[in-house]
């Protein structure tokens, strides 16, 4: 492996130097606090589905095994995992980027990849949706492409308080 040097003036990211690496030879950490839910991961499957990977996999080479252990990256690893046609359009391959720290300094980069990610602004979804329906994407297109289930398209559409946001959805006749 890839020996990186911690000083300044010598050490190289590792997502410059990408590996292409089996997918039986990469194995979950013990340590991952991380939960996605189901409608997260039905919107990173077709994020690869339609992306492909558009970032490796970060992992630890475990020498005596020749295995690599996962540091970030297990729900794009088990969504190869859990989806046929994933795993032969991209040959059983994932990208993989590797670190070579002690278990400790693993953990904490775990850690800080999970929480770096942050969280979804409203405000800027609430942008988003509006100006997704005002280009004429409907509700259906919304939903599936951005992976919003109908309660939280509406929500946010009723954030927005623009009436034309509501132009093609279906009213009771409670008010009449």
């Amino acid at each position: 492996m890839n020996d990186m040097k911690t000083s300044s003036k010598s050490f190289v990211s590792p997502a410059y130097n990408v590996f292409r690496i089996p997918v039986e030879k990469i194995q979950a950490n013990s340590y991952n606090p991380n939960h996605v839910a189901p409608p997260e991961m039905k919107l990173l499957y077709q994020s690869i589905k339609q992306d492909g990977y558009t970032m490796p996999i970060v992992c630890y080479y475990l020498k005596d095994e020749d295995k690599y252990e996962i540091v970030d990256g297990y729900h794009r690893y088990t969504t190869m995992l859990k989806h046929k046609d994933i795993f032969e359009r991209e040959g059983g391959c994932l990208p993989v980027t590797v670190i070579d720290k002690p278990l400790d300094d693993r953990i904490a980069s775990t850690i800080r990849h999970n929480r770096a990610r942050g969280t979804h602004d409203v405000d800027l979804m609430v942008n988003i949706v509006e100006e997704l329906t005002e280009s004429g994407m409907s509700d259906q297109w919304i939903m599936k492409n951005i992976g919003m289930d109908a309660d939280e398209l509406l929500r946010l559409k009723q954030v927005s308080g623009i009436a034309s946001l509501f132009a093609d959805r279906e009213f009771g006749h409670a008010w009449d």
